[in-house]
């Protein structure tokens, strides 16, 4: 297949130390170790990216329904051409302040990093969702170089229509987080900075888990997860654990 260039691309390319130009045989993705760690609280989808030549497989069938289509994309720029024309140039931003982040971060490094942020996309019936977008680079090659990348798309309408354009990072199995204002007027949100364990808590409620839920998994009491809770609410300024999913988009928290 000819490579398919896209508006990204020129992007991905600009960072050859970091991004494999060279084409790889796709080998099996590790996808599931992955999918339990993303926040999930809407009708979704997933792909995998052959970064060399921007082609997708592992292609989840819910893309057919959520986007109206008998067919399945093959390229990372029939993915672009569901986003909204408005949202084009915040997704090429976004891209950019990730890689730069990355990199500062430093690339090589044997680290898989989470981002997230959300844009519009066209859905069945010609109207657009928001979507809550995440990625996560699934294998390198032996120079370091990322291969291959996971991609999920969420359709969040139903919770939440503001896009705040704040995105975030962070390294798996990392404390620290990072959260990259790109809005035009970043003083409209007032972003909490939330514990490592306040973040986990946040990251299985978003999954739908109860309180006892939750302490079984971090191995801690129900009581603690409740002071979690308590805290997550205050900090975001929020009543109720809808109100703090909702909020936690917006500000960019998962």
């Amino acid at each position: 297949m000819k490579k398919q260039q896209h508006i990204l691309a020129n992007l991905w390319e600009s960072y050859p130390h970091a991004i494999t130009s060279q084409y790889v045989v796709p080998e099996k993705a590790p996808i599931g170790k992955y999918l339990a760690e993303m926040m999930a609280i809407g009708p979704l989808y997933y792909y995998v990216i052959n970064i060399a030549d921007y082609t997708i497989y592992n292609i989840h069938d819910n893309l057919l329904t959520l986007h109206g289509t008998n067919c399945y994309p093959t390229t990372v720029k029939e993915i672009i051409d569901y986003i909204h024309p408005d949202d084009v140039d915040f997704v090429v931003e976004a891209e950019k302040n990730t890689l730069l982040k990355m990199e500062e971060l430093g690339f090589g490094e044997g680290i898989f990093y989470r981002t997230s942020y959300c844009f519009r996309m066209k859905v069945a019936g010609g109207s657009y969702h928001l979507f809550h977008h995440q990625g996560i680079h699934l294998s390198q090659d032996q120079e370091g170089r990322f291969t291959t990348a996971l991609n999920i798309h969420t359709d969040i309408n139903h919770i939440t229509e503001v896009n705040n354009k704040i995105v975030l990072v962070k390294a798996l199995g990392e404390k620290n987080y990072c959260q990259l204002e790109l809005s035009s007027d970043p003083t409209e949100f007032i972003l909490p900075k939330l514990s490592k364990r306040e973040m986990e808590v946040l990251y299985l409620l978003a999954q739908g888990l109860t309180s006892p839920q939750i302490a079984d998994k971090l191995f801690i009491s129900p009581f603690t997860v409740q002071v979690h809770r308590k805290n997550l609410l205050k900090k975001t300024q929020t009543s109720s654990s809808g109100c703090l999913i909702k909020k936690s988009i917006e500000l960019g928290l998962i």
